[in-house]
Formats: structure tokens, sequence, C-alpha cells
């Protein structure tokens, strides 16, 4: 590889990290974040079909199983 070709090869990485760290999401606490997700799926959970599907008609829940004395 010639001079100008690492050059330009380390021109474009520097771009992309600048690129990348210009996109960077802000960071937080998990706590944080986890209250957020529950206060959203609360908000939201009569349009999310995951919640609040009646036990009998929920095709994943667990099979009964069949005890005999």
């Amino acid at each position: 590889m010639s001079s100008g070709a690492s050059v330009s090869t380390l021109q474009c990485l520097v771009e992309q990290i600048k690129l990348e760290s210009a996109a960077a999401v802000e960071k937080i606490k998990v706590s944080w974040a986890a209250a957020d997700i529950q206060l959203y799926c609360m908000q939201n959970a009569c349009r999310m079909p995951c919640f609040g599907v009646p036990a009998r008609s929920n095709p994943f829940r667990e099979p009964r199983s069949c005890v005999l004395l």
C-alpha cells in the first residue's frame, strides 16, 4: 500500500469516527430506562397485542398437565 493510499484510508477513518461520535446516543442509568420502558408499556398496553391477551385464547400459554391420583 502506498503512503497516499494509507493517508486517504486514515482520513476516511477519521471522518467515520467523527460521524459516529456526533451520532452518539446519550447514556442514562438502567433504572431510569427501565422506568421509562415500564411507563411506556403501561400507557400503550391497549395498542400492543402482546399485553392483555386473555389466558384462554393465548396460543403461547403453558399446556396444562394431567395429574392422576
